[in-house]
Protein backbone atom coordinates (compact mmCIF):
# COMPACT_ATOMS: atom_id res chain seq x y z
CA UNK A 1 0.00 0.00 0.00
CA UNK A 2 1.37 3.34 -0.93
CA UNK A 3 1.57 5.73 2.00
CA UNK A 4 -0.87 8.77 1.64
CA UNK A 5 0.73 11.84 0.79
CA UNK A 6 0.26 14.89 3.53
CA UNK A 7 0.51 17.71 0.63
CA UNK A 8 0.84 17.44 -3.03
CA UNK A 9 4.19 16.33 -4.40
CA UNK A 10 5.86 19.55 -6.49
CA UNK A 11 7.33 18.67 -10.24
CA UNK A 12 11.08 18.15 -10.06
CA UNK A 13 11.52 21.17 -12.61
CA UNK A 14 10.49 23.79 -10.22
CA UNK A 15 12.89 25.62 -8.58
CA UNK A 16 11.07 28.74 -6.09
CA UNK A 17 11.95 32.36 -6.84
CA UNK A 18 13.43 33.90 -4.30
CA UNK A 19 13.20 36.90 -6.07
CA UNK A 20 9.47 36.72 -6.24
CA UNK A 21 9.22 36.63 -1.88
CA UNK A 22 6.58 39.28 -0.08
CA UNK A 23 8.66 42.09 0.70
CA UNK A 24 5.78 43.25 3.55
CA UNK A 25 3.81 41.63 6.17
CA UNK A 26 0.93 40.34 4.62
CA UNK A 27 -0.72 40.53 7.89
CA UNK A 28 -0.58 44.36 7.73
CA UNK A 29 -3.42 46.02 6.71
CA UNK A 30 -3.09 48.47 4.00
CA UNK A 31 -4.02 51.76 4.07
CA UNK A 32 -6.15 53.84 1.42
CA UNK A 33 -5.19 56.90 2.89
CA UNK A 34 -2.69 58.29 5.07
CA UNK A 35 -4.37 61.09 6.29
CA UNK A 36 -7.62 62.10 7.27
CA UNK A 37 -8.27 64.38 4.30
CA UNK A 38 -7.59 61.75 1.77
CA UNK A 39 -10.07 59.34 4.04
CA UNK A 40 -12.54 61.70 3.17
CA UNK A 41 -12.15 61.90 0.06
CA UNK A 42 -11.96 58.34 -0.58
CA UNK A 43 -14.96 57.97 1.11
CA UNK A 44 -17.09 61.08 -0.56
CA UNK A 45 -16.58 59.13 -4.09
CA UNK A 46 -17.52 56.03 -2.76
CA UNK A 47 -20.60 57.71 -1.98
CA UNK A 48 -20.78 58.72 -5.56
CA UNK A 49 -20.01 55.16 -6.92
CA UNK A 50 -22.82 53.53 -4.60
CA UNK A 51 -25.44 56.75 -5.43
CA UNK A 52 -24.66 56.34 -9.15
CA UNK A 53 -25.23 52.60 -8.67
CA UNK A 54 -28.38 52.98 -6.61
CA UNK A 55 -29.66 55.45 -8.89
CA UNK A 56 -29.57 53.06 -12.14
CA UNK A 57 -30.96 50.55 -10.32
CA UNK A 58 -33.87 52.57 -8.80
CA UNK A 59 -34.82 53.58 -12.93
CA UNK A 60 -34.71 49.98 -13.71
CA UNK A 61 -36.86 49.00 -10.95
CA UNK A 62 -39.56 51.87 -11.69
CA UNK A 63 -39.39 51.28 -15.56
CA UNK A 64 -40.75 47.66 -14.83
CA UNK A 65 -43.43 49.01 -11.98
CA UNK A 66 -41.79 47.20 -9.45
CA UNK A 67 -41.77 50.46 -7.17
CA UNK A 68 -44.51 52.57 -5.99
CA UNK A 69 -44.26 55.96 -7.63
CA UNK A 70 -43.64 57.73 -4.64
CA UNK A 71 -41.22 55.46 -2.93
CA UNK A 72 -39.29 55.91 -6.16
CA UNK A 73 -39.78 59.88 -6.16
CA UNK A 74 -38.27 60.07 -2.68
CA UNK A 75 -35.47 57.67 -2.98
CA UNK A 76 -34.63 59.78 -6.42
CA UNK A 77 -34.72 63.36 -5.12
CA UNK A 78 -33.01 62.22 -1.88
CA UNK A 79 -30.21 60.57 -3.99
CA UNK A 80 -29.86 63.59 -6.45
CA UNK A 81 -29.84 65.95 -3.41
CA UNK A 82 -26.97 63.96 -2.05
CA UNK A 83 -25.03 63.52 -4.91
CA UNK A 84 -25.18 67.56 -5.79
CA UNK A 85 -24.44 68.48 -1.43
CA UNK A 86 -21.02 65.54 -1.95
CA UNK A 87 -19.76 67.79 -5.70
CA UNK A 88 -20.28 71.12 -3.90
CA UNK A 89 -17.01 70.24 -2.48
CA UNK A 90 -14.18 71.40 -4.43
CA UNK A 91 -11.95 68.99 -3.74
CA UNK A 92 -14.24 66.33 -4.37
CA UNK A 93 -15.29 67.64 -7.86
CA UNK A 94 -11.40 68.11 -8.92
CA UNK A 95 -11.46 64.33 -7.62
CA UNK A 96 -14.54 63.45 -10.13
CA UNK A 97 -13.71 65.38 -12.71
CA UNK A 98 -17.41 64.61 -14.11
CA UNK A 99 -19.68 61.61 -14.69
CA UNK A 100 -17.95 60.65 -17.79
CA UNK A 101 -14.55 60.57 -16.62
CA UNK A 102 -15.93 58.86 -13.08
CA UNK A 103 -17.61 55.86 -14.90
CA UNK A 104 -14.86 55.73 -17.32
CA UNK A 105 -11.93 54.99 -14.61
CA UNK A 106 -14.32 52.86 -12.42
CA UNK A 107 -15.47 50.95 -15.77
CA UNK A 108 -19.46 51.98 -14.50
CA UNK A 109 -22.41 51.48 -17.09
CA UNK A 110 -25.19 53.14 -15.26
CA UNK A 111 -26.88 54.73 -18.30
CA UNK A 112 -30.35 55.50 -16.75
CA UNK A 113 -28.35 57.28 -13.35
CA UNK A 114 -26.68 59.34 -16.27
CA UNK A 115 -29.39 60.56 -18.05
CA UNK A 116 -31.44 60.72 -14.14
CA UNK A 117 -28.69 63.39 -13.51
CA UNK A 118 -28.05 65.33 -16.72
CA UNK A 119 -32.08 66.28 -15.77
CA UNK A 120 -31.97 66.95 -11.92
CA UNK A 121 -35.13 65.44 -11.48
CA UNK A 122 -37.17 62.26 -11.09
CA UNK A 123 -39.35 60.95 -13.83
CA UNK A 124 -42.24 61.66 -12.02
CA UNK A 125 -41.90 65.27 -11.55
CA UNK A 126 -41.62 65.93 -15.42
CA UNK A 127 -44.93 64.65 -16.14
CA UNK A 128 -48.24 64.81 -14.25
CA UNK A 129 -48.86 61.98 -12.31
CA UNK A 130 -52.64 60.03 -12.89
CA UNK A 131 -53.94 61.56 -9.24
CA UNK A 132 -53.69 65.32 -10.25
CA UNK A 133 -57.01 67.11 -10.70
CA UNK A 134 -58.48 68.57 -13.51
CA UNK A 135 -59.54 71.28 -15.11
CA UNK A 136 -63.20 70.63 -13.83
CA UNK A 137 -61.92 69.59 -10.57
CA UNK A 138 -59.75 72.74 -10.72
CA UNK A 139 -62.05 75.23 -11.18
CA UNK A 140 -64.71 73.94 -8.96
CA UNK A 141 -67.32 72.53 -11.16
CA UNK A 142 -68.96 69.49 -10.30
CA UNK A 143 -66.35 69.25 -7.27
CA UNK A 144 -68.04 69.72 -3.92
CA UNK A 145 -66.82 70.42 -0.58
CA UNK A 146 -63.35 70.03 0.40
CA UNK A 147 -61.94 68.61 -3.09
CA UNK A 148 -62.87 71.65 -4.83
CA UNK A 149 -61.03 73.32 -1.91
CA UNK A 150 -58.08 71.62 -2.50
CA UNK A 151 -58.05 72.27 -6.38
CA UNK A 152 -58.64 75.92 -5.59
CA UNK A 153 -55.24 76.01 -3.29
CA UNK A 154 -53.50 73.83 -5.92
CA UNK A 155 -54.11 76.73 -8.70
CA UNK A 156 -53.27 79.26 -6.00
CA UNK A 157 -49.87 77.34 -5.46
CA UNK A 158 -49.05 76.84 -9.30
CA UNK A 159 -50.11 80.77 -9.89
CA UNK A 160 -47.50 82.05 -6.80
CA UNK A 161 -44.47 79.78 -8.22
CA UNK A 162 -44.76 81.06 -11.41
CA UNK A 163 -45.17 85.04 -10.41
CA UNK A 164 -41.96 83.91 -8.04
CA UNK A 165 -40.00 82.49 -10.44
CA UNK A 166 -40.78 85.45 -13.26
CA UNK A 167 -40.30 88.42 -10.23
CA UNK A 168 -36.67 86.64 -9.61
CA UNK A 169 -35.94 87.07 -13.66
CA UNK A 170 -36.94 90.86 -13.19
CA UNK A 171 -34.96 91.23 -9.72
CA UNK A 172 -32.01 90.08 -11.20
CA UNK A 173 -31.57 86.45 -9.72
CA UNK A 174 -29.84 84.78 -12.42
CA UNK A 175 -27.26 82.05 -11.02
CA UNK A 176 -28.12 78.07 -11.18
CA UNK A 177 -28.46 78.13 -7.67
CA UNK A 178 -30.96 80.58 -7.35
CA UNK A 179 -33.24 79.70 -10.32
CA UNK A 180 -33.04 75.89 -10.65
CA UNK A 181 -35.11 75.23 -6.99
CA UNK A 182 -38.01 77.95 -8.00
CA UNK A 183 -38.61 76.35 -11.59
CA UNK A 184 -38.56 73.67 -9.45
CA UNK A 185 -41.33 74.15 -7.86
CA UNK A 186 -43.11 75.56 -11.06
CA UNK A 187 -43.03 71.92 -12.34
CA UNK A 188 -44.35 70.33 -9.21
CA UNK A 189 -46.85 72.28 -8.43
CA UNK A 190 -48.07 73.07 -12.17
CA UNK A 191 -48.10 68.79 -11.96
CA UNK A 192 -50.45 68.82 -8.94
CA UNK A 193 -52.96 70.95 -11.14
CA UNK A 194 -53.28 69.02 -14.52
CA UNK A 195 -51.91 66.43 -16.56
CA UNK A 196 -53.02 68.04 -19.34
CA UNK A 197 -49.76 68.81 -22.08
CA UNK A 198 -50.76 72.16 -22.12
CA UNK A 199 -48.71 74.65 -24.93
CA UNK A 200 -45.29 75.57 -23.70
CA UNK A 201 -45.25 73.29 -21.04
CA UNK A 202 -42.46 71.32 -22.57
CA UNK A 203 -40.24 74.61 -21.95
CA UNK A 204 -40.02 74.29 -18.33
CA UNK A 205 -38.86 70.73 -18.63
CA UNK A 206 -36.25 72.18 -21.10
CA UNK A 207 -34.74 75.15 -19.04
CA UNK A 208 -34.58 72.69 -15.74
CA UNK A 209 -32.13 70.54 -17.98
CA UNK A 210 -30.12 73.48 -18.87
CA UNK A 211 -30.03 74.88 -15.43
CA UNK A 212 -28.82 71.91 -14.43
CA UNK A 213 -26.27 71.57 -16.20
CA UNK A 214 -24.62 74.74 -14.66
CA UNK A 215 -22.60 75.37 -12.15
CA UNK A 216 -24.00 76.22 -8.80
CA UNK A 217 -23.33 79.79 -8.72
CA UNK A 218 -22.74 79.85 -12.55
CA UNK A 219 -25.47 82.97 -13.91
CA UNK A 220 -27.56 83.29 -17.42
CA UNK A 221 -27.03 85.77 -19.79
CA UNK A 222 -28.56 88.90 -20.09
CA UNK A 223 -30.37 87.43 -23.64
CA UNK A 224 -30.57 83.97 -21.73
CA UNK A 225 -32.69 85.62 -18.89
CA UNK A 226 -34.51 87.27 -21.69
CA UNK A 227 -35.44 84.18 -23.46
CA UNK A 228 -36.24 82.17 -20.29
CA UNK A 229 -38.49 84.86 -19.24
CA UNK A 230 -40.75 84.59 -22.58
CA UNK A 231 -40.72 80.68 -22.59
CA UNK A 232 -42.00 80.85 -18.76
CA UNK A 233 -44.37 83.75 -19.24
CA UNK A 234 -45.69 81.74 -22.37
CA UNK A 235 -46.07 78.55 -20.73
CA UNK A 236 -48.03 80.36 -17.83
CA UNK A 237 -50.10 81.66 -20.01
CA UNK A 238 -50.56 78.23 -21.69
CA UNK A 239 -51.04 76.69 -18.44
CA UNK A 240 -53.76 79.54 -17.40
CA UNK A 241 -55.70 78.12 -20.65
CA UNK A 242 -56.25 74.94 -19.18
CA UNK A 243 -58.30 76.26 -16.24
CA UNK A 244 -61.10 77.80 -18.62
Amino acid sequence: MIPRQAYAPTPHSYVPNSALSATINLDEEVRLATTRAERDLQDSLAELFSILVTLDELEKAFLKDAIPEADYTEICERSLKQYNAILADEGVARAFVGIEEFKAEWDLEVPRATERIRVGMPSTALTASAGTAGPSQATGGGGGGGGGNTSGALILEATQDFITFLDALRLGLLAKDQLHPLLTDVIQSVNKVTDRDFENRGKIVQWLIALNQMRATEELSEAQARELELDINAAYQGFKSTLT
